[in-house]
Parts: structure tokens; C-alpha cells; sequence
């Protein structure tokens, strides 16, 4: 079983160029399941992938419901399995795949939380002070909400990336995809601002700037990695009403805030980098909620019991 991890984590990073977020999670999982084979001595001892049943799986999948995992990490995990079983069946390393007629487990239909436009100004007003943290911070906010980025997009983003002239700004997405999106003005003078203040924090650190070099640092003068984006995203909204967001509601944000100006859905499509236009589309669902929330508030002659119960009831994240 570890030859068989590492074959196929070497794989992902060789022919599927998988970002370093996919490998750790796809190595996780792996290992996890391995883990679980040992300790509830299900497998032979070395594991070998070739001779699992369709029960061991089952038995993880039940060992991971019980533990009170969510059904989307469960989902994901099934999907990792599923993967791996493709690739050993495909190079010819096992002869059957456990994992085939496993079922994934039904998603509860859940519509993204999204900030209104004046939380979302809210985040973006960070307390500005002379550090070139705050600067940095204020950049890379402005930077999530003005291009609907990724998180691990905008980890990745080097200073050549940013092209001010233009208000354009090449993002890295899934599978090494490159696409051209546009940043604005407001976003554009924070990285300007932040750019001023960065020669500090790289004297500190010994560091020198070229066009291939990270555009948010920490404060040792390395890359960012996605973990503390999402902190310094955590702590600027963490005065919120409903608490404090990820990166990714501020991708949500961005695209019902630009589908609600009249923006055209297969333009957002392409910003948010989505490859099926099915994906984008559950952005309409958080601006039609809005628009009957709006309707039956203002409208005399609205009739708000009337409406769809599961709509009503939709949960929101």
C-alpha cells in the first residue's frame, strides 16, 4: 500500500500537475484509510490494495459516519479512494476496484453564505497602522473580492502576475489552468500601497524582489501558503454578525454581487475560472432568495407563506 500511495501521489504531481493542496489532501486520505486497514485488521499485514473487498470500504466509510464526519468530507474521501483504485486499475497494479459500486453519500443542498455589500466593505477596512502586515493584509482582501479568486490562486500569485497598466491580473487555477482576470482600481492602489512597504519587510529578511517572486509574503519574507490567508481572513471579519468567513465566501460574494449588478453568467463563469457553466449557476439560486426576501418585505401585495417551503427552509452556510 505505500508503494502504491507514493506511485500514485508521483502521478498526480508528474502527469496531473496537482497543486501541493491536492497532493497533501489526496496523501491524507490515503493514509488515513491505510490506518484504519491496521488498526481494525482488516488487510493483511503489509496492506496489499490488490485483495480489498468492497466491505473494507463500506466499513471505513461506516467508521468515518460514526466519528461525525461531514457528508462532504466523506464524499471527498470516497473520491480520493476512487482515484486511487482508477490509477492502480489503469497501470495494471490491481485487477479489481473495491470502490465501484460504492454509492457516495447524498449531499444536503446547502446554499453558500454570502456577505452583503456592506460586510463586505467591512472586511475590506482593515485599521491601517505603519507595519507592512497591515498594508499586505489590506492588498490581499481587496485582491480575494475584486477578482473572485481562489485561495490557493491567490497564495500562488507572483508580482509579474499584476499587470496595473491593464487591470488585469493572471490567476493559476486547477490543473495548472492559466486564465486573465479583471482587478479593480481599489484593489490596484492597495497592492500599490503594500508594493511601497514590502522593501522592509524583505531588508528584515535579506530577501530581493524579481517578477517571479511571491506578492504576498509573510512576515519572514516567504509565500503565504493558504492556511494563513484564510487566518487573515478569519481575523479582519471576525466582527461579523455571522462570525467570521473563509476566503471562499468572498469568492461566493464576489460573484452574486456582480450577478446582482447585471453582470452575464457565463462572464462570471469565466472570472471564477468554473469549467461547466452548472457550476455558476448556484449563484442565481443566493440571488433569487434575495430578490423574494426583497419582494415579500416591499411589496403590498406579496404573499410570503405562499411561497416554496423548501425554499423557505433552505439552510445557508
Amino acid at each position: 500500500m505505500d508503494g502504491a500511495i507514493r506511485a500514485f501521489i508521483a502521478f498526480l504531481r508528474a502527469e496531473r500537475r496537482a497543486s501541493p493542496e491536492t497532493l497533501r489532501g489526496y496523501t491524507a486520505d490515503l493514509r488515513q484509510f491505510h490506518g484504519f486497514l491496521l488498526s481494525h485488521r482488516l488487510a493483511t499485514i503489509p496492506v496489499d490494495p490488490g485483495v480489498l473487498s468492497r466491505e473494507a470500504v463500506r466499513a471505513y466509510l461506516q467508521w468515518l459516519d460514526r466519528d461525525g464526519i461531514r457528508r462532504s468530507s466523506l464524499a471527498r474521501k470516497l473520491a480520493s479512494l476512487r482515484s486511487f483504485y482508477r490509477f492502480l486499475v489503469r497501470d495494471g497494479l490491481v485487477e479489481c476496484d473495491p470502490t465501484q459500486d460504492i454509492r457516495t453519500p447524498k449531499q444536503p443542498k446547502l446554499l453558500p453564505r454570502v456577505l452583503t455589500k456592506e460586510e463586505a466593505a467591512a472586511v475590506m477596512t482593515t485599521s491601517p497602522d505603519a507595519r507592512p502586515q497591515s498594508a499586505r493584509d489590506c492588498a490581499l482582501l481587496e485582491t480575494l473580492y475584486s477578482t473572485g479568486a481562489r485561495v490557493s490562486e491567490v497564495a500562488a500569485l507572483d508580482l509579474g502576475d499584476v499587470r496595473c497598466s491593464e487591470g488585469i491580473v493572471r490567476l493559476r487555477g486547477k490543473g495548472r489552468k492559466e486564465r486573465l482576470v479583471p482587478i479593480g482600481e481599489v484593489a490596484l492602489r492597495a497592492i500599490a500601497e503594500y508594493l511601497k512597504q514590502q522593501p522592509i519587510l524583505l531588508r528584515t529578511a535579506g530577501l530581493s524582489t524579481g517578477l517571479r517572486s511571491p506578492l504576498f509574503r509573510n512576515h519572514r519574507g516567504g509565500r503565504l501558503t493558504t492556511r494563513s490567508v484564510a487566518r487573515i481572513v478569519a481575523r479582519h471579519s471576525s466582527g461579523l454578525t455571522g462570525g467570521p468567513v473563509s476566503p471562499h465566501t468572498l469568492r461566493h460574494s464576489f460573484a452574486t454581487h456582480l450577478l446582482d449588478e447585471g453582470a452575464d453568467l457565463r462572464s462570471i463563469q469565466e472570472m471564477l475560472g468554473h469549467a461547466s457553466l452548472s457550476t455558476t449557476q448556484k449563484y442565481t439560486h443566493v440571488t433569487m432568495d434575495h430578490l423574494l426576501a426583497v419582494y415579500d418585505k416591499a411589496h403590498p401585495r406579496a404573499d410570503p407563506p405562499a411561497r416554496d417551503p423548501e425554499r423557505k427552509n433552505s439552510k445557508v452556510r
